[in-house]
């Protein structure tokens, strides 16, 4: 009899994770752009922000083996999270892992499991974007055009 109980938390904690994944994807693509200082003449490209949390974060770049080289594992990297067209949030990561992904595209990918440095006061800014993603999946409903909201 007990094999057939649901154990409604869990799965409630499952949906919230989808939302918070979907948000993040809406979030990333439409809203934020993240750019990353990689080599030692610092410039600046691009990456593609996969997921976040408060221990860290995931990217991928477009690779190709044969010219492309990973980042070193245990670098320090700069992260430039842009909120505004001029204006971000820098943060230190360090690689822990990296793996090859082919994207929905068609595309490959080096996807690259990084594990933020909290010592930087600017992490505590970060932390409150994270916060505030994770209330938004646990919180939000999704609008099915059922109902009117009138202002007066």
């Amino acid at each position: 009899m007990t094999d057939k109980l649901l154990d409604f938390s869990k799965k409630r904690d499952e949906i919230i994770e989808k939302k918070r994944r979907s948000f993040e994807r809406i979030f990333f693509d439409s809203v934020m752009g993240t750019y990353s200082v990689l080599d030692q003449n610092s410039s600046i490209y691009p990456i593609e922000m996969v997921d976040i949390s408060y221990d860290g974060c995931l990217f991928q770049v477009p690779w190709n083996v044969k010219r492309d080289h990973k980042l070193p594992i245990d670098t320090e990297l700069n992260l430039r999270i842009y909120f505004t067209k001029h204006s971000y949030i820098p943060i230190v990561v360090a690689p822990k892992y990296a793996r090859e992904s082919v994207g929905a595209d068609g595309q490959t990918y080096m996807q690259y499991g990084c594990e933020f440095d909290k010592s930087y006061p600017t992490f505590d800014a970060l932390r409150s974007f994270i916060d505030f993603m994770y209330k938004f999946a646990e919180f939000s409903v999704v609008d099915h055009g059922d109902s009117k909201v009138y202002f007066l």
